[in-house]
């Protein structure tokens, strides 16, 4: 629940574009399942409409205003781009943009059949995104610290997830994050992130990648964010096609994209596991889909 305490519902998002962009409110809409900070809702067949939810601020949505629209003409799959801008009113004081659909299926409910092509696109996809940021493109928070500055959440997802339940030893967890942590800091240039990349923020179609959502941690930094996602998102004997693929990555910038990786799939476990034990947020299907993907980190496939 927001803090306003004020229920999202299909009659309250076609209130507001009744109230703020009349042309938009007689398309069909309804639920999109999945999301946290944002809520969606399928506007028509082409639309969007995304509803801040448990994001206690306005700043990544007004962020994806600014950036996504410079960026998305560049990158070769889909990524959502906003449209119309709805602002806080008396009705709804949180923020909500009407963007563009991304078609396919999140890949927390779905699976990558062709492995190869897969990781080809994520290669293509993050080469073109990885360029030189603008100086005042926005800078990490949380999200795109470098290792050794991110300890704490490490340790609350080691700690908080039941290793033992899931087959994995901390000891080998530890070490990649130990490793990660020894490694210099990203020399530059700031290059475009994305900074969430799991297997809810991406989609899929026909057994491969079909585009990228959610850019609300988007940043300039270091490129080691995103790497990991070759082992989160991509089937065994994805990552070494990857890394072959996009071909500009050296020895310490794998080493911490590999241990920010495994923090990742602690996430991942920790949301699977609250979801079997029935909390708030928790999401069932993130447990095997983080298991599978530290497997993969572990063995370096």
């Amino acid at each position: 629940m927001i803090e306003s305490e004020t229920e999202v519902s299909e009659d309250l998002v076609r209130d507001l574009l009744r109230e703020q962009h009349p042309d938009l409110a007689d398309l069909p809409i309804r639920e999109v399942a999945g999301g946290w900070g944002n809520q969606m809702w399928r506007l028509g067949d082409d639309l969007a409409v995304r509803v801040q939810r448990m994001d206690t601020s306005p700043d990544l949505q007004l962020k994806e205003r600014r950036w996504l629209p410079l960026l998305a003409p560049r990158l070769p799959l889909p990524i959502p781009a906003p449209v119309r801008s709805g602002t806080p009113s008396e009705r709804f004081p949180k923020m909500w943009t009407v963007m563009t659909w991304v078609e396919g299926t999140p890949l927390d409910q779905a699976t990558i059949a062709r492995g190869d092509h897969a990781a080809d696109t994520l290669a293509a996809f993050l080469k073109a995104l990885h360029v030189e940021a603008p100086a005042d493109a926005p800078g990490a928070s949380e999200l795109g610290l470098h290792p050794k500055d991110s300890k704490d959440g490490f340790e609350r997802f080691v700690e908080a997830v039941d290793l033992g339940d899931f087959g994995f030893a901390e000891g080998d967890i530890r070490a990649l994050w130990d490793d990660a942590a020894a490694t210099p800091e990203w020399p530059g240039p700031r290059v475009w992130v994305h900074g969430d990349l799991h297997p809810a923020n991406v989609v899929v179609a026909d057994g491969t990648l079909a585009g990228i959502v959610d850019f609300g941690a988007l940043f300039a930094g270091d490129p080691a964010w995103d790497l990991g996602a070759a082992w989160l998102l991509l089937p065994e004997g994805g990552a070494a096609r990857f890394f072959d693929s996009y071909a500009q990555v050296d020895e310490v910038t794998f080493r911490r994209a590999r241990g920010l990786a495994a923090m990742k799939c602690l996430f991942l476990m920790l949301m699977g596991q609250n979801g079997d034990r029935g909390l708030p947020g928790g999401k069932p299907n993130w447990g095997p889909a983080g298991r599978s993907a530290l497997d993969r980190v572990l063995t370096g496939l």
